[in-house]
């Protein structure tokens, strides 16, 4: 079985650039690449561009606004979620932001994102996707993030130990 070490040898021996990017589905609510991507991404140098940052919409003020019907077709994904969403968006208004901007401030400190992927349909979102880049979330709030949206568990092979 090779490991992240071999490989880095043979890619270094080898002098080619191969991969220099991944796309993977990755935001609050699903953080499985977690586990071995992004190590991955890190050991070799590659950049990470999650798509779907904002769990279609889910992590954007979901409560308040699929309540009202406009894109009732999400309603399953909210009622699943609906106790994490709470606590989320309750932590986005005691810190004065946005939870679509919060969600982009929380990938865009993961070291190897460099861009999420996202899709604003109007000047205002995309506006408010450029604030989260003026967000810096303190060490606690990183934990209460944490907390709501558990990950696996650490990275692999750790997170598979019991």
């Amino acid at each position: 079985a090779w490991n992240i070490a071999q490989a880095q040898g043979i890619a270094k021996r080898r002098h080619f650039m191969g991969l220099v990017c991944e796309q993977s589905l990755y935001n609050l609510n699903a953080r499985m690449i977690e586990l071995e991507v992004i190590p991955a991404c890190r050991a070799f140098g590659l950049g990470l561009i999650p798509w779907s940052p904002l769990a279609g919409g889910i992590l954007g003020g979901a409560l308040e606004k699929f309540t009202k019907g406009r894109r009732a077709d999400r309603q399953k994904e909210i009622e699943k979620n609906k106790s994490k969403l709470e606590k989320y968006e309750g932590l986005c208004k005691k810190l004065g932001e946005k939870p679509a901007d919060i969600a982009l401030a929380w990938l865009l400190k993961i070291p190897v994102v460099t861009a999420p992927i996202i899709g604003p349909r109007t000047k205002e979102q995309l506006e408010g996707s450029l604030k989260a880049l003026d967000i810096i979330l303190s060490e606690d709030t990183l934990k209460q993030l944490d907390e709501i949206w558990s990950g696996p568990g650490g990275e692999a092979p750790k997170a598979y130990a019991w």
